[in-house]
């Protein structure tokens, strides 16, 4: 409330008059505040269109304005006003530019819409501008050229569109532009490497297009440089390597060409994230990185880098991920893999991924002593060889173990069920011998677990029944003959895939396969399965694929099978069913059907997938 005020009249003396004339303005000046920026504010108030936390209700003539949530000031006038993720929605009133002496503007993570008010460009002392993950459209404004005190622009993850104004040039204070995500075009202007003090610029996730101007090189104290996927091509230029107080260089998923100085180690020795991957760069990878001391990040994946790869990680005791995937670097050299030994030293390594790299050494036995806070192991798709070592149950807190595709050979050892946190296990596409090992139904975390295409044998451990997280299990392709345990089928969370295809599994399937409600994928091809089919298959309503290919079955299609109505593929060819076709199968949703090869008898239905002769099959049936 407005204290009460002297009131002075004009006849009154003239020493009197003015004592009355200054009180009121001191207590004006002292109570009232500045009316432009009360209006102002005001202003901004109108133009909110929701306001569920109510951020805004102490904005009413109860509280001064310099009390106002959100608000702050110095002397009275309104210097900083600060309403990030209030969940606030409307429009940001032009009025603000009326607030003269406001220092930071920051209302990021709201749903501000339209264009940002050109009237910004008015606030000379503002230094701080935060408009991130906005809805604001349109264009930056160019005349924010008038904000010659500012050093922060962040306007990043909204809807703005054209290009990085020209007069952001003349910005001479700025150090740090935000604008990823969003749809700037027009490339990346050179001018911006007149802003000799720019320490950080993030335009990742914009199709800005064009090259990386070499004038960016004049930032000397630039520290992060981030332009990913930006739709940038060319090469890097030499002068970006020369920042030597850069800490975090991403230009990863564009077209840059070109290869990577040898000398990058020496220039960039305070590196500290290096994400390259998803370029079309070529030629090795220097060993001088093995002098960025600092570096924490390596991601360089999908690329051209060949030769052989020998950078020594011994000095890198802070890196937590290393992702070079989908690059060519195999040599042919028997001790390619050697460097896996120089990183025992990278006690906070999380990720190792060197997938389809073209390795074609021995797997080697030093990857049990890689840390044990390592999360994601992939050597997949390489060519690989060697067994795999018993010292991989040292790696206790993995969760991702990636070894497909590769020439590995040997016995899986038992100790990889001290990995209680294994998630996922892939290791198809191999030359794996010998029995599965009950050890893996020690792994209660197991999500996926990918073991075909080897050569395994024995019997499928009912322990796996443990593993009561499972919803992926591939096993075809193997020689695995017994059974089928009825402990696997009475696994609810198979809900995906089961794969036991191209076996020596023989008996009758066990009628618990009625337990796989939530399954869509089935595929028991290519074994010795015999008896009836069991009438329990139908309550797995969720299928979506069911292979009996090329087993012993025998008797008619049962008629529960009317309840898997959502079976899109279903082949029943090389058995020995008989009995006629069933009449519920016109009902389904077929996208192919195989019967081939049984002994049905009498009509073939009409109707269905059967009106269709290019989406059925009934040779020999």
């Amino acid at each position: 409330m407005k204290p009460s005020q002297p009131i002075c009249y004009p006849s009154s003396s003239r020493l009197v008059y003015l004592f009355c004339l200054v009180t009121f303005l001191i207590t004006t000046a002292s109570y009232g505040g500045n009316e432009t920026d009360h209006l102002a504010l005001l202003s901004f108030k109108s133009m909110i269109t929701h306001d569920p936390y109510g951020a805004l209700t102490s904005w009413n003539s109860s509280f001064h304005f310099c009390d106002w949530n959100g608000v702050l000031c110095e002397k009275n006038r309104v210097t900083r006003l600060r309403l990030f993720s209030q969940g606030l929605a409307g429009y940001l009133s032009p009025h603000v530019g009326n607030l003269s002496f406001l220092r930071y503007l920051v209302i990021d993570n709201n749903s501000f819409q339209g264009t940002i008010p050109p009237e910004l460009g008015r606030l000379s002392r503002l230094s701080l501008l935060n408009l991130d993950s906005n809805k604001f459209e349109g264009v930056i404004p160019t005349n924010l050229s008038g904000c010659y005190n500012l050093d922060t622009l962040v306007v990043s993850a909204n809807r703005l569109v054209g290009s990085i104004p020209k007069e952001i040039g003349f910005l001479s204070k700025l150090a740090f532009i935000v604008v990823h995500r969003n749809n700037l075009t027009g490339g990346i202007p050179p001018f911006l490497g007149n802003l000799t003090l720019i320490e950080s610029l993030s335009a990742s996730r914009n199709p800005l297009g064009g090259n990386i101007p070499h004038t960016l090189g004049n930032w000397k104290s630039l520290k992060e440089l981030y332009l990913g996927v930006c739709n940038l091509n060319g090469i890097i230029p030499d002068s970006i390597y020369n920042l030597s107080v850069l800490t975090n260089l991403s230009l990863p998923d564009n077209q840059l060409t070109g290869s990577i100085p040898s000398t990058i180690g020496a220039t960039l020795p305070q590196l500290v994230n290096l994400q390259l991957s998803n370029n079309k760069l070529t030629g090795h990878l220097p060993l001088s990185i093995s002098n960025c001391s600092k570096l924490e990040l390596i991601e360089m994946s999908e690329n051209k880098f060949n030769g052989k790869f020998a950078v020594d990680f011994a000095k890198l005791i802070d890196l937590y991920q290393i992702t070079l995937d989908g690059n060519l670097f195999g040599s042919g050299e028997a001790d390619e893999m050697k460097f896996i030994d120089s990183l025992k030293n990278c006690s906070m390594l999380q990720i190792l991924s060197l997938a389809y790299c073209n390795f074609k050494g021995v797997l080697p036995g030093s990857i049990g002593n890689l840390s044990d806070q390592l999360l994601y192991l992939s050597f997949g798709e390489n060519q690989l060889y060697g067994n795999l070592p018993s010292s991989i149950g040292n790696l206790v807190g993995l969760t991702n173990l990636h070894l497909g595709g590769n020439r590995i050979t040997g016995k899986i050892p038992p100790t990889i069920g001290k990995l209680q946190n294994l998630g996922v296990v892939t290791m198809f596409k191999n030359q794996l011998a010998g029995l599965i090992p009950d050890a893996l139904g020690n792994l209660s975390s197991l999500i996926k677990l990918a073991l075909n295409s080897n050569r395994l044998e024995g019997r499928i451990p009912p322990s796996l029944g443990n593993c009561h997280k499972l919803s992926q299990l591939f096993l075809g392709d193997n020689k695995i003959s017994d059974t089928i345990p009825k402990e696997l089928l009475q696994l609810s969370s198979l809900s995906f895939i089961l794969n036991l295809s191209h076996n020596n599994l023989f008996g009758s399937l066990p009628t618990e396969v009625g337990d796989l409600k939530m399954l869509t994928y089935l595929d028991l091809s290519h074994n010795n399965l015999s008896g009836n089919i069991p009438d329990s298959l139908g309550s797995c309503t969720s299928l979506l694929f069911l292979s009996l290919k090329g087993n012993l079955f025998q008797g008619i299609i049962p008629p529960s099978l009317s309840s898997v109505r959502g079976v899109a593929r279903l082949d029943l060819s090389y058995n020995n069913l008989s009995g006629q076709i069933p009449r519920f199968l016109e009902r389904f949703s077929l996208e192919y059907l195989d019967l081939s090869f049984n002994d049905f008898v009498g009509e073939v239905p009409v109707s269905g997938v059967f009106a269709n002769a290019n989406a059925f099959s009934i040779l020999g049936a």
